[in-house]
C-alpha cells in the first residue's frame, strides 16, 4: 500500500507543478498591463512604470514565478493588484460558497443517479428503464445556465420558495444559506445526475453478467441481495472514476451558474480578476482550483484500492 500510495502522491506534485507552470506561462503570454489597466488608457508613462515597479511587474518573469510558488508554500499569497488587499481575503470568502455549493451539487447528483441506476438495471429493458433512460438523455441535453433561468423564474418569481440569487452570508444562518444554495445546486447536479445514472447502469449491467454473479443467484440469493452485496461493490470503479471528475468539474465549473445567481463565488472572483487584468488572484484561483481536481483525483486512486485491492498489487 505504501508504494502504491507514493506513486500516486509523487504524481500529485508533479502534475501540481506542472499546472502551475503552464498558468503562470499562459498569465505572461496574455496582453494587457495592470498596471495600464489599473490607472487607465490616460495614465502617464511615469505612472505607469511607477505602479508597475510598485507591483513587481519589472522583475525577470522567471524570479516572479519562484516567489509567487515559495509565497504559496508558505502561505503568502500576495496581494491583489486591483483592490490592494491580501488574495487570501478575496479567495476565503468565494471558497466558503463555491465548496458547498460543489458538495450540495455532487451530493445530489451521486444520490440522483445511484437511485435511477440501479432501478434501471434492475429492471432492464422493462418500462421504468426506459423511461428513466429517456429522461437521463434529456437531462443531459439540458444546458445548465438554460436550466438555472427556469428554475429561477419558476421556483423564484413564480413560486417565491427560494431566493432568485444572491448569498447572504453565513453569519445569517445555515438553513438560510442552504436555501440560497439549492437552485444553484439543482441547476448544476441535474446534467451531472444524468450522466452518471446511465454510467452506474452500464456499469452494473456489465457485472450482473458475471460468472460469479450467476454463481450467486444459482445458490438462491435474491436479485435484490445480489445487486447490493456482490454487484454494487465491483460496479463502483467506473462511477468512481466518473464521480471524481463531476466533482472536479463542479469545483472549477461553478462560473456560469454562479453569475446567473449572482453569487460571489470563486467563478464571479475570477472573471472579475480576469477584467481588472488582476493576474496575481487569477493565478492563485485557478492553482487553487487545480489543485482541487488533482487531490480530487488522487482521492479516487485511493478509493480504487480500497474497493477493489487487486490494483495495488498489479501498481506495485
Amino acid at each position: 500500500m505504501s508504494v502504491f500510495f507514493a506513486k500516486r502522491f509523487l504524481t500529485l506534485l508533479a502534475t501540481l507543478v506542472g499546472a502551475s507552470i503552464v498558468i503562470f506561462i499562459v498569465m505572461e503570454i496574455l496582453p494587457g498591463d495592470p498596471a495600464l489597466v489599473i490607472l487607465g488608457v490616460e495614465a502617464t508613462d511615469e505612472a505607469v512604470l511607477a505602479l508597475t515597479k510598485e507591483l513587481g511587474l519589472d522583475q525577470p518573469a522567471l524570479d516572479r514565478y519562484f516567489d509567487w510558488i515559495f509565497g504559496m508554500l508558505q502561505g503568502e499569497l500576495g496581494n491583489s493588484y486591483a483592490y490592494k488587499v491580501p488574495v487570501w481575503e478575496l479567495v476565503e470568502g468565494a471558497l466558503w460558497i463555491t465548496i458547498p455549493l460543489a458538495i450540495m451539487s455532487m451530493i445530489m447528483s451521486v444520490t440522483l443517479a445511484l437511485v435511477i441506476g440501479l432501478y434501471a438495471a434492475a429492471n432492464h429493458n422493462k418500462a421504468g428503464d426506459i423511461s428513466l433512460m429517456g429522461i437521463s438523455q434529456l437531462g443531459i441535453s439540458v444546458p445548465n445556465f438554460w436550466l438555472a433561468v427556469l428554475l429561477i423564474l419558476y421556483f423564484a418569481v413564480e413560486l417565491r420558495w427560494f431566493p432568485a440569487g444572491g448569498f447572504p452570508g453565513w453569519d445569517e444562518g445555515f438553513w438560510v444559506c442552504i436555501r440560497a444554495l439549492i437552485l444553484p445546486a439543482v441547476a448544476l447536479a441535474t446534467v451531472q445526475g444524468a450522466i452518471l445514472a446511465r454510467i452506474t447502469r452500464s456499469s452494473v449491467l456489465e457485472v450482473f453478467r458475471e460468472d460469479f454473479v450467476r454463481t450467486a443467484r444459482a445458490k438462491g440469493l435474491s436479485q435484490r441481495s445480489t445487486l447490493w452485496l456482490h454487484v454494487l461493490r465491483n460496479a463502483m470503479i467506473p462511477v468512481l472514476t466518473v464521480m471524481g471528475l463531476q466533482f472536479a468539474n463542479l469545483l472549477a465549473g461553478t462560473v456560469i451558474v454562479e453569475n446567473v445567481f449572482h453569487m460571489p463565488g470563486l467563478g464571479s472572483t475570477v472573471l472579475k480578476a480576469i477584467n481588472n487584468r488582476d493576474t496575481i488572484v487569477v493565478e492563485n484561483v485557478v492553482l487553487l482550483l487545480a489543485a482541487m481536481v488533482v487531490i480530487t483525483n488522487f482521492v479516487v486512486d485511493i478509493l480504487y484500492a480500497v474497493i477493489d485491492p487487486r490494483l495495488k498489487a498489479h501498481d506495485i
